[in-house]
This record gives structure tokens, C-alpha cells and sequence, in this order.
């Protein structure tokens, strides 16, 4: 019995060193040498360096005076990672259409001056609900309201988005985007 005991029981030992703390350990080596911004979150940092935000989560921004982000579809609390998600509601839902109407109005209140077409990243939650980034679309949407109550040039904005702007992901990847906590980063900046 103890024949058996013995090199199940060393089995055991090896697989647990080599699972539980060799092949961690090295991985963890392998990120922190090679892909140490990815590995430590991807954070983003303030004039100061402190830590503000992450570059793959969005962060819901509700002053008029600074970029709003893509609506999140997390519950209860937007742009909440534990709670990652979409909504799941269907085109013809109603509860959606409702949601939709709400963020309408809401673009509308804020902004009544403004008759540009509201892009729909606006007004639609992305599949996870943490979306980062709006299409520069949303954010040229965005600009006369930012401009009138920061008493800013509409150019100066243009250009803060043009430079804040990402392409496609190996240049055929995805869409244009801008990341919305860096741009209103830069944004504060300029105050």
C-alpha cells in the first residue's frame, strides 16, 4: 500500500510546486519584464501621477463641462467592472427604446443648441458596459456645449480630440476612437 502512497503522494508535491508557484512565478516575471503597463492595469495618471483611471474601463462623466463617455449598461452603478455586461435587450424591446429616449432628452437638455445628428454611441451601452472610448463623432457632438460653458474656442477642442484620437488597431482593426478619461484629462489641462 505504501508502494502506491509514496509516488502519488511525491506526484502531488511536484504538481502543486510547479503549478502553484514555478509556472506563477514566471509568468508573472514574463508580464513584469515584457508587458509591465498592460500587467499593472494599463492606468492612467494625472498631472501629479496619481492613478485616475484605467485605459481599458470607462469612467462615467456627468458635468456638462467635460466629455460624456458611452452609457454603461452595468446595474445599479455605471461602469462597474464586477458587473460587466450588456443589457441584453433586443431592438424591439421597449425598455430600450425607453433608455434610448431618456439619453436623447438628456444630450438635448444639455445641449439645446445643438441639431447635429446625435451619434449612436451616445446613446447605446457597448456589450461589456465599461466601454473606454467614444468614436470622435461623439466627441465633435460634444464640442459646442464644451466650448460655450468653458468659454473655450470650438478650433481648441477640435484639436484636443484630434490628438487624443487612436486608429484602428494594427490599421485594420476596429474602429477610430478616442478614450474619454484622457480627453477630459487634457481637457482639465487647458483650464
Amino acid at each position: 500500500m505504501f508502494n502506491y502512497l509514496r509516488p502519488a503522494a511525491l506526484m502531488l508535491l511536484l504538481l502543486t510546486l510547479a503549478t502553484g508557484v514555478v509556472y506563477p512565478a514566471l509568468v508573472t516575471l514574463v508580464a513584469q519584464t515584457v508587458f509591465a503597463e498592460q500587467a499593472n492595469g494599463s492606468l492612467i495618471k494625472n498631472s501629479q501621477g496619481d492613478a485616475v483611471g484605467s485605459s481599458l474601463i470607462g469612467q462615467s462623466f456627468s458635468d456638462p463641462r467635460y466629455f460624456w463617455s458611452r452609457p454603461s449598461a452595468t446595474a445599479n452603478y455605471p461602469y462597474n467592472a464586477a458587473a460587466s455586461g450588456g443589457s441584453n435587450l433586443g431592438p424591439t424591446n421597449p425598455a430600450l427604446s425607453e433608455a434610448v429616449a431618456a439619453r436623447i432628452r438628456a444630450l438635448k437638455d444639455a445641449d439645446p443648441g445643438n441639431h447635429l445628428p446625435i451619434p449612436v454611441d451616445l446613446v447605446t451601452a457597448s456589450a461589456s458596459g465599461l466601454d473606454p472610448h467614444i468614436s470622435p463623432a461623439a466627441a465633435q457632438y460634444q464640442v459646442q456645449r464644451i466650448a460655450k460653458l468653458r468659454k473655450i474656442d470650438e478650433s481648441k477642442l477640435r484639436e484636443l480630440i484630434a490628438a487624443h484620437g487612436e486608429g484602428r488597431q494594427w490599421g485594420v482593426l476596429g474602429e477610430q476612437r478616442v478614450n474619454v478619461l484622457q480627453l477630459n484629462l487634457a481637457l482639465r489641462n487647458l483650464d
